[in-house]
């Protein structure tokens, strides 16, 4: 796990770039949102390379062992890319180049051909994405990584909304991050979470204003860590 320091830097770092905002927001659920998170706004060379280094480092802090990562298509491709520039750069890597891959959609029947482009895949591979939702992309991912003979040993993620899904009279019982640890056996290391956005907003007389809304949200639809 990122250190709190690190993780309350990506909160606000996120809030500076508009990528985390308060408000009320329509979800891909349904539900309406206190607040909302678009990494697809890191979108520029200092934004993504900043977002680099946190991946790197909540990867570092986390303890997990890897030996190169994988970006599932579409959102991990730059960030996979993103991340292993930031690794490399790391002074905890002493220098170790960690090589990466990602998937195409459709695979290519020319040149190299097949889905994956990159790295061979293999030894102990970190997936990593913006967000886990439905879980789809890291299953996806594990299947194409086991089925090159190597192994997926956790997945890293900019934020966990720690948030359980189905409607409100049926929820489930655990968040798609926990499903997905629980599924794979694996852990899944995110830079921040809710609860940190909570810390944020405690510390800030600036977002006062949103701290119930999104301690409601939370009461109603989190899960504990």
């Amino acid at each position: 796990m990122a250190t709190a320091a690190t993780r309350s830097d990506f909160v606000r770092f996120a809030l500076e770039q508009g990528v985390l905002r308060f408000g009320e927001f329509k979800v891909k659920s349904g539900r309406l949102s206190p607040y909302f998170f678009n990494a697809g706004l890191f979108n520029s060379g200092f934004t993504v390379g900043r977002l680099a280094e946190f991946y790197a480092q909540s990867l570092i802090d986390s303890g997990v062992e890897f030996d190169m990562l994988f970006g599932p298509a579409y959102k991990g491709i730059p960030l996979s890319t993103a991340t292993s520039v930031a690794l490399a750069r790391h002074p905890a890597m002493a220098g170790r180049d960690v090589p990466f891959a990602f998937n195409r959609k459709e695979a290519k029947d020319h040149g190299e051909g097949g889905v994956l482009v990159g790295a061979p895949l293999q030894g102990k591979v970190v997936i990593i994405d913006d967000v886990i939702t439905a879980g789809t992309s890291v299953r996806e991912s594990v299947q194409i990584i086991r089925e090159a003979g190597a192994e997926p040993v956790a997945v890293l993620i900019a934020l966990d909304r720690m948030e359980r899904a189905g409607p409100d009279g049926a929820l489930s019982a655990h968040s798609a991050v926990q499903e997905v640890e629980q599924t794979y056996g694996m852990p899944v290391v995110s830079i921040a979470s809710l609860t940190d956005i909570m810390s944020v907003l405690e510390g800030d007389a600036d977002l006062a204003e949103h701290r119930e809304a999104v301690q409601a949200y939370r009461a109603r639809y989190g899960v504990q860590e």
